[in-house]
């Protein structure tokens, strides 16, 4: 569609993630269906067992996975600052292979048909509810929610890269969307400052909390818990812990980050009390204020002066 136009036919491989294949019927999903209705495409399918047929858009496939690659062995380093600049790179490479076809492309451009008046929906919309926990599931996925949600019925809206979570006509969250990590079957998107809160009132069930990995806001932190956790007492552990949680959340994730580091390459545990103090603001000194109350006999003055 960025071309500006759109095509009379598209064409997907022969999966149920588009076509449903029941008894080999070309029934479409819901979502593809309504792809499909709102641009006033004709959808197609390979015939299954076919791979062949759509081989030209395989290759095409393979040949930029290849040219990925190269670049970035060239580049020296696969690591990025950040999502944007990764998909400046990769839009920089698929621009390089576009070139190629340039001339084909212009004469199919003037085939294509106006794009509809109004875009599609870019997101996925499905209700949710906060349990007593502060966690709400979205296809399995799990997401913290602040205390203030908990109960509410959310109306969450799904993009590819986050999720809305509206209230009543009103945003009230936004999360980045989880993926499942390494050895995960559901991803998770947990912000410790929505449950420090609950475990500060009951720190004893941070060794066993099952959210306890994905609480971590760095890595440091899970550090210094498998420090506590291999040194100090069980009860110990976790109420320095949890205590550490709250010093992040009231703001100093950061500063407390780096006094974490310090205290792993001096090989000590941290101490919670000798932090809070650290991290606590400045105290002011409150200066001594004199106040000198007026006499009664001086308010009678005022009265015979209105008199």
């Amino acid at each position: 569609m960025r071309r500006g136009g759109v095509p009379e036919e598209h064409r997907t491989d022969s999966l149920s993630a588009a076509f449903n294949n029941l008894a080999e019927q070309e029934s479409l999903t819901g979502r593809y269906d309504e792809l499909c209705r709102h641009y006033g495409l004709r959808a197609t399918r390979c015939n299954p067992g076919q791979s062949n047929e759509n081989g030209s858009i395989e290759s095409r496939h393979d040949s930029l996975k290849t040219a990925l690659d190269q670049a970035l062995r060239l580049r020296g380093s696969r690591s990025f600052d950040n999502r944007s600049a990764y998909e400046a790179f990769v839009a920089a490479i698929v621009q390089r292979l576009n070139t190629r076809s340039a001339k084909l492309l212009a004469i199919e451009r003037s085939m294509l048909r106006p794009l509809p008046v109004r875009r599609t929906a870019e997101f996925e919309e499905m209700p949710a509810r906060v349990s007593k926990y502060g966690i709400f599931t979205l296809k399995g996925a799990q997401y913290s929610a602040p205390s203030q949600l908990i109960g509410h019925r959310l109306t969450v809206r799904q993009y590819a890269q986050h999720i809305e979570c509206w209230l009543g006509g009103q945003c009230v969250l936004s999360r980045p969307r989880a993926t499942p990590q390494d050895g995960q079957r559901h991803g998770r998107s947990i912000d410790y400052r929505h449950l420090v809160g609950a475990l500060k009132r009951k720190p004893g069930a941070f060794a066993r909390w099952v959210l306890r990995d994905a609480a971590f806001p760095r890595a440091v932190y899970r550090q210094t818990w498998e420090r506590l956790a291999a040194q100090r007492p069980e009860r110990e552990a976790c109420k320095t812990m949890v205590g550490l949680l709250v010093l992040a959340a009231d703001g100093h994730e950061a500063q407390l980050a780096h006094e974490l580091e310090q205290l792993i390459e001096l090989n000590r545990l941290p101490d919670l009390n000798a932090l809070t103090e650290l991290l606590a603001p400045p105290r002011n000194a409150v200066p001594d204020v004199a106040v000198t109350l007026p006499t009664l006999a001086s308010y009678d003055a005022l009265l015979e002066v209105s008199a």
